[in-house]
């Protein structure tokens, strides 16, 4: 993936050791500046620590938003398949607590698609117009419970343990979207490569009166190591996308599928 900027670096930093050979071969103070950058490389590492953590702290706490998701399903749907006996009740959160997951999985990315949710033409009119589709479903499933509380088929203190579960629903969502709507602010993600572009292309005054056109190599491999840090920060730090280094939300929403199913058949 970074092979053309690699050879490019090399290249140039092949140049910047040519030059330095040609016509500065004694220069006395360029044997001074490994100190320098020595210094400069910590500095360096001290930000892409604190960038690599950022970013993993945010692709960890959506990892454990969504599992919390998986947990809360089940419990909801446990809960409902002791309770209800009706099948047609059965059914309605057979389907809807899928369709949250999938919704809220789509709702993170590009927007939800009401034709591959599982919903009845009714279902679907209704949500329609409806801008926030995780929410539109987690307020039919609070209705529906309503209902069944209000024809004596559950009891307030089943209410009040089934209303805790429909509740977390919509903190996970808000959760997951102020990670998604709360990126590491550009300007600081510009200076770090500003810092280790400049850092690497200038390596090589440093080095060549040690390492000869070999700096260059050593100048490029640096850029490797530095660039994939921050570029691997950069996957992770939204971790609802597509990408190979995103969470696994298709898998994790096919599981809540078949969990649910499989207790309210």
């Amino acid at each position: 993936m970074l092979w053309k900027e690699i050879l490019y670096i090399g290249l140039f930093t092949l140049l910047i050791a040519f030059l330095e050979i040609t016509y500065f071969p004694e220069a006395v103070f360029l044997e001074k500046l490994i100190a320098v950058y020595s210094l400069i490389g910590f500095v360096i590492s001290l930000l892409l620590v604190f960038r690599t953590n950022t970013a993993y702290d945010r692709w960890w706490e959506g990892r454990k938003k969504l599992g919390d998701l998986v947990n809360n399903s089940r419990n909801l749907a446990v809960k409902l398949a002791v309770l209800l006996s009706d099948p047609v009740d059965r059914d309605f959160f057979r389907r809807m607590i899928p369709n949250f997951a999938a919704a809220t999985k789509e709702h993170l990315r590009n927007g939800v698609a009401l034709h591959e949710l599982n919903l009845s033409q009714l279902e679907s009119d209704n949500l329609t117009d409806k801008e926030h589709i995780p929410m539109a479903i987690s307020e039919s499933i609070y209705r529906e419970i309503l209902r069944l509380k209000g024809a004596g088929k559950i009891s307030e203190e089943e209410f009040l343990a089934l209303d805790k579960n429909v509740n977390s629903f919509i903190d996970i969502v808000g959760a997951c979207e102020r990670i998604k709507n709360t990126p590491i602010p550009f300007s600081y993600s510009l200076f770090i490569k500003k810092f280790i572009f400049i850092y690497v292309t200038t390596l090589p005054l440093a080095f060549v009166t040690q390492f000869g056109y070999f700096s260059a190599l050593i100048a490029t491999f640096v850029f490797y190591v530095l660039v994939s840090m921050e570029v691997l920060a950069e996957e992770i730090e939204d971790p609802f996308g597509v990408d190979d280094n995103d969470l696994p939300l298709e898998n994790i929403c096919e599981k809540i599928k078949r969990n649910v199913e499989e207790v309210l058949c």
